[in-house]
């Protein structure tokens, strides 16, 4: 859902690379290899943060400040805590589109540590709800699936611009029929809003990807903007990947009985 950060805060800056004209195009090339390391550095270490958190929640008794569980431990469902716990990352992907272009590089990496560290909770929540072998087959599936699509989006020379607006308009479908789904209880629905999350999610991997790349470009890649604009788009990538591995999950994963 952090696609619209790509499109405003730091596009809207329209910083121009220092000397472009002058720097060669290996020192380009040498540039974009760190900046995309970079990033994807951000997005790993993101995960693992995530992953950790969840794993504290759904092995030991902090799991109680979020989540419902019978007399025998089962597993019920998320408190009042747990239900903002779970929301609070839509809210400050909301306020970050107003606020994102005056956040300096410390906010900025305190927001993304902040935001990956909640998604723990949802992670969390899934990890009990899932078998632990159907859990981590379908991480690493989504892992291999999101490492082939970001390298088919950084490597493709066809323009994938042109995807934007359909992925946009596929996004927002999801978000409308998941709530029309809240009222009717449809499976088909259900299974409808599915397979199009997974093809819009790993549509949004190579094309994000690919604006990364371009972007770099057009970007002034020193100091605080250098790290804004990385965190930016690790956050992105995060955001893609955590939404195709929920919606894989929906139909490779195996629920506890």
């Amino acid at each position: 859902m952090a696609n619209g950060l790509w499109n405003s805060p730091n596009a809207q800056r329209g910083y121009a690379m220092p000397g472009a004209g002058t720097i060669g195009q290996a020192q380009i090339d040498e540039g974009l290899r760190a900046h995309m390391l970079r990033v994807y550095n951000y997005m790993a270490t993101g995960l693992a943060v995530s992953g950790f958190v969840a794993w504290i929640l759904a092995n030991t008794a902090v799991g109680g400040v979020f989540y419902q569980y019978t007399p025998t431990g089962r597993f019920a469902g998320l408190n009042i805590l747990g239900w903002v716990a779970v929301f609070a990352p839509l809210g400050m992907i909301l306020l970050a589109s107003f606020m994102a272009s005056r956040m300096t590089a410390a906010t900025t990496q305190l927001f993304y540590w902040t935001y990956v560290a909640l998604q723990g909770v949802s992670i969390g929540m899934l990890m009990q709800v899932y078998t632990g072998e159907s859990f981590y087959r379908v991480f690493f599936i989504t892992g291999a699936a999101f490492a082939g699509l970001s390298l088919f989006g950084y490597t493709t020379k066809k323009n994938l611009s042109g995807f934007g607006n359909f992925l946009m308009v596929g996004l927002i479908g999801i978000v409308l029929l998941s709530v029309v789904n809240i009222f009717v209880g449809s499976s088909m629905l259900h299974f409808i809003i599915g397979i199009v999350g997974i093809l819009v999610f790993a549509g949004l991997i190579a094309f994000d990807t690919q604006r990364i790349k371009e972007e770099y470009s057009q970007a002034a890649m020193h100091g605080d903007a250098g790290t804004t604009h990385a965190v930016w788009s690790a956050l992105g990538l995060y955001i893609n990947f955590m939404n195709l591995f929920q919606f894989l999950l929906q139909f490779l994963g195996n629920r506890e009985e």
